[in-house]
């Protein structure tokens, strides 16, 4: 059966260059709510909810990394937006190189957030131990872990509402929904494919970003022909939250480079 595009429940603010931001597994469009009104202040900012989360709906089919793609580009079209700057976190930083490959006329630059291609095979086995774990005890019974890899200690002692929030919000997406995106998360493998990609590429990470690690971005920067590799100092996966005006500022700065 073909792939088919879902229309999924987005915002626009702001005015300028267009900016697509797209959130990772089990958040919302809300995962940029620290990082999107500074961007608008300069740019057209596009936030959306994942099909299957937030306010998006679902098929209860199985969807791969191809539908998610589709479903921004059907964004993109009905905001008449003609080119634009797509930044992805975590899952989103799959979805949007894989985007610029389908739709290169489409796209100014790439920003990959939190995100990992090159995985070994010891790499990959951790990832489906953790959705075995999903499978066999349930999200809820695994979120203590998801948290420890997620953010520093110092911030979940600081800042528990906010982290709180962020699980809730996992608690919140269907369980079906959950592990699909995550297997997707799994699966896909960019590295083969990352040296076909054009635009000038920035990737972030965090320091201790145990799962898409600096030794990972590195090597991703390296197939990239124009990229440029930031290392967030401490941070875990969820720098979104725990460090958006680091990331604010470099997105700012990369895409008026390459506008």
């Amino acid at each position: 059966m073909a792939s088919e595009a879902l229309d999924c429940d987005y915002s626009v603010i702001g005015s300028g260059p267009a900016i697509f931001l797209t959130h990772g597994i089990g958040a919302t469009k809300d995962a940029w709510r620290f990082i999107a009104p500074k961007l608008s202040e300069n740019f057209t900012v596009i936030t959306y909810d994942l099909r299957g989360h937030g306010k998006s709906p679902f098929t209860h089919k199985n969807f791969d990394l191809d539908e998610l793609v589709l479903d921004l580009e059907r964004i993109r079209e009905k905001t008449n937006i003609n080119k634009g700057h797509f930044v992805g976190h975590s899952l989103g930083g799959m979805i949007a190189p894989a985007y610029a490959k389908k739709y290169p006329d489409k796209v100014l630059s790439i920003g990959m957030l939190s995100t990992v291609a090159g995985r070994s095979e010891e790499d990959s086995k951790k990832v489906w131990s953790v959705i075995s774990e999903m499978e066999e005890k349930g999200i809820e019974k695994t979120l203590q872990k998801l948290t420890s890899r997620w953010f520093t200690d110092g911030f979940i002692a600081n800042n528990y509402e906010l982290v709180k929030k962020r699980l809730n919000q996992v608690l919140d997406t269907d369980p079906e929904v959950f592990l699909n995106v995550f297997k997707i998360y799994a699966k896909i493998e960019m590295f083969p494919w990352l040296n076909e990609l054009t635009q000038p590429c920035l990737l972030m990470t965090g320091e201790n970003d145990g799962g898409c690690t600096p030794e990972h971005n590195e090597k991703m920067a390296n197939e990239i022909k124009n990229s440029e590799l930031i290392v967030l100092p401490k941070l875990k996966h969820s720098f979104l939250i725990e460090g958006p005006d680091a990331i604010t500022n470099n997105l700012i700065r990369f895409i008026n480079k390459n506008i």
